[in-house]
């Protein structure tokens, strides 16, 4: 693979099912040889990260659908009998291992930095984790795609970690932070779209009762996430920010099994960045 480098930030956002957006816009980054100098991925971004910076087109668009009828992949079955709703074994060793194998040498020799972003249960914050050996850092990704009440704690260093967007769900800021004065922002929700209150709060707060900064940051995300909003449209009107995402909602939900509209999705994404690709190459290509 051929990498075209631009010194800016890559920032993706989860979203569950509806990644596959995502997947999309970096396939088509693929086809025209886009990198990026530091990407950050959170959830369902950080999963479809790990295909694009080994290079391996389609991939993430086909991890996403093609188990979907096994039990040991996406089930109540599954978190049933592992307590992950996505299966674990199957997710993160069988699928990169045998059914549809992950390049990790390539990963290795992309000439950018990767992170997956996790939220730290016991302290509430978003924690950075550095990608460099996938065989190890994989855990990384699966703590950062790790949703609460569906998935079990990850154990990294012996700190506890669950879903990266709990504490920051669009990490342009942290991005900015790094040294990015350039970002393209990948959202999974629509334009105009404003986070509701979470349901369900009160089974955060007994299921993490150990842990009450999950249910802090539950039950604070909506506000979170709109401030998220208003400072990503200030960072695209002052340059920091170039921002792809879909133009109207999605009938995907964040657990979804129909094979055809993920498909729909998965082009509209790739649509998307097709027709911005000149405005985000100007962009990017700016001096200013």
């Amino acid at each position: 693979m051929e990498w075209n480098m631009y010194n800016a930030g890559l920032v993706l956002e989860g979203g569950g099912m509806k990644g596959v957006y995502t997947a999309g816009v970096l396939d088509f980054f693929l086809d025209k040889g886009i990198g990026f100098s530091g990407c950050y991925g959170v959830s369902a971004g950080a999963c479809c990260l790990c295909s694009y910076l080994s290079g391996q087109r389609g991939r993430g668009y086909d991890v996403t659908v093609d188990y979907l009828d096994d039990k040991n992949y996406c089930s109540a079955y599954s978190l049933l009998r592992t307590g992950d709703l996505f299966g674990v074994k199957m997710c993160y060793d069988d699928i990169p291992n045998r059914l549809n194998p992950y390049d990790y040498e390539a990963f290795a020799s992309y000439p950018g930095r990767a992170y997956a972003v996790v939220t730290n249960i016991r302290t509430g914050r978003a924690e950075y984790l550095r990608l460099r050996e996938m065989h190890r850092d994989i855990t990384a990704v699966r703590a950062s795609a790790s949703l609460p009440l569906v998935s079990r704690n990850v154990e990294i260093g012996g700190n506890l970690y669950l879903d990266g967007g709990l504490a920051d769900s669009v990490p342009i800021m942290h991005s900015i932070v790094d040294g990015n004065r350039k970002n393209v922002v990948v959202l999974t929700k629509e334009e105009g779209y404003r986070r509701k209150r979470s349901g369900g709060l009160e089974l955060i707060r007994l299921r993490y009762a150990r842990y009450p900064k999950v249910y802090e940051l539950m039950a604070n995300r909506h506000i979170a996430y709109n401030k998220m909003l208003d400072y990503l449209k200030r960072q695209e009107e002052n340059g920091q920010a170039f921002v792809i995402r879909p133009r109207k909602p999605s009938d995907v939900g964040r657990i979804e099994k129909d094979k055809e509209k993920l498909r729909r999705l998965y082009e509209e994404g790739y649509r998307d960045a097709e027709e911005g690709y000149e405005r985000m190459s100007a962009y990017l290509e700016d001096r200013v």
